[in-house]
């Protein structure tokens, strides 16, 4: 019985590992793998002793980076072109972010102050759904999607990214349409028993892109709209707790936005949004999905212009940006919030270059903003940068800089006590970017240090 048993099974292990050696073979025939991403890292101090501080207007959404990060910050993407026959591909894309603190040789990732995070995992397929015009990709998976940001100060102001399903670049003749479902989630932590009870936030997002206006000039036109799919019991939850979700839950944002090419060498764009209760992001970026906040009614609108353009070709570009926003919440949770920045670069020869950062921001709250105090205030940060770079242009990299970093603030940094939870409440800097090595009643601080930048593939 046993010598049956060894007989029978060999031609099955046979076969096994002839798969195993045959199969790998022939997915990977022809594929390329592409390797993309990101990552900055450095060292720096604050003047007076201490780590480098990175400073930031408390309750303003960004900081301008040049010379002002604190942190080592990595994305790593592996993809791959997986089929290419008869115009049609598909592509696998993947991307791991890390943080980490900047503080040692050894850093764990699951410190306090460090992460891992998984960002992307998706699959396009272009020209995959036959009747539709020659370009047109349908995806699903968790991704990065048409993301529209400012380089400067890093501010993402339409971001709807995270797992979900579309298709998108559909020729309409003038434009191209784009289609997302996409996924978040938010924890209600002061009113569901457990924090850890995730609300589900769907948002659609449409978008009309590719609209030509003018020589070198195009105009994107996006309708965001985004609600909480609460479960049956979290509805009776909040029934029987008298919350009212109905408008909170919800929200829509509209987006004007027009690309100028070929300005002054470079481009620029100014874009116009308005945005309504559950999909406003109350801190930081993103705004454009849902936030999985509840009781949350109010409206935001927002202008941003931004730009790189050549001053003298080849010798001298700018980086600048301006935005206002303005967030009005029922709850007087909200804020107006001023930014303007620029960035001169001036180029000795093909690596190396002298950089300069003026960035200002005015924070003017609501009465019942948390984290920081509801006063007035403003910073402003200077940043002098000598850079070597591979090449000429303000996004050129990797880069390698030198840097001295100067800030002046409205008012005390924060305040001398701590609170009951054990932590400084913020006046006029923000207590939460990094490590802060000024004293609270600081009105200015000084860093410097070294920090290298580099992107590559895509």
């Amino acid at each position: 019985m046993r010598d049956s048993r060894q007989f029978t099974r060999r031609p099955l292990l046979a076969a096994l590992i002839g798969a195993s050696c045959v199969m790998p073979a022939l997915a990977h025939a022809d594929i390329n793998p592409n390797f993309f991403g990101y990552a900055r890292s450095g060292i720096g101090s604050t003047a007076g002793g201490g780590s480098q501080t990175c400073f930031k207007a408390a309750g303003a959404p960004a900081k301008y980076r040049l010379g002002n990060e604190c942190e080592t910050y990595a994305e790593l993407g592996l993809g791959a072109n997986l089929f290419d026959q008869q115009g049609t591909t598909f592509d696998f894309a993947s991307r791991v972010a890390y943080v980490t603190s900047q503080s040692n040789d050894d850093e764990s990732l699951k410190g306090d102050d460090n992460n891992i995070a998984l960002r992307e995992m998706f699959v396009t397929g272009t020209n995959a759904v036959s009747g539709l015009p020659d370009g047109s990709t349908l995806w699903a998976g968790k991704r990065f999607y048409k993301r529209h940001d400012i380089h400067m100060n890093d501010f993402y102001y339409w971001d709807v990214s995270g797992p979900g399903v579309g298709i998108s670049d559909i020729d309409v003749g003038t434009g191209k349409l784009n289609f997302a479902w996409v996924r978040s989630s938010g924890s209600d932590s002061d009113n569901l028993p457990d924090e850890d009870q995730r609300l589900s936030d769907d948002t659609v997002d449409v978008r009309w892109t590719d609209i030509p206006t003018n020589p070198g000039g195009s105009l994107q036109l996006g309708v965001d709209y985004g609600r909480a799919s609460l479960s049956d019991w979290q509805k009776d939850y909040y029934d029987d707790a008298g919350i009212d979700y109905d408008e909170g839950d919800k929200g829509w944002m509209g987006t004007i936005e027009h690309t100028q090419s070929n300005w002054f060498g470079g481009s620029n764009t100014v874009a116009l949004q308005y945005a309504t209760d559950g999909i406003i992001t109350s801190n930081g970026n993103a705004v454009g999905r849902s936030t999985g906040s509840l009781e949350q009614e109010g409206d935001m609108w927002r202008v941003l212009d931004s730009g790189h353009v050549w001053l003298m070709p080849d010798k001298l570009d700018l980086l600048y940006a301006a935005i206002y926003e303005d967030k009005n919440m029922d709850d007087d949770s909200g804020r107006k919030w001023f930014s303007a920045g620029v960035r001169p670069v001036y180029y000795w020869n093909d690596i190396m270059s002298t950089a300069m950062e003026l960035g200002y921001d005015h924070i003017e709250p609501q009465s019942n903003v948390a984290g920081y105090d509801g006063g007035d205030h403003h910073l402003t940060k200077l940043t002098l940068a000598q850079q070597w770079s591979a090449g000429r242009g303000a996004m050129i990299r990797p880069t390698i800089r030198l840097f001295a970093t100067y800030a002046k603030w409205s008012g005390d940094a924060y305040e001398e006590q701590l609170s009951a939870e054990g932590y400084r409440q913020a006046h006029a800097l923000d207590t939460g970017s990094g490590p802060n090595n000024v004293d609270f009643n600081d009105t200015d601080g000084l860093t410097f240090g070294a920090q290298m930048e580099v992107w590559w593939g895509s």
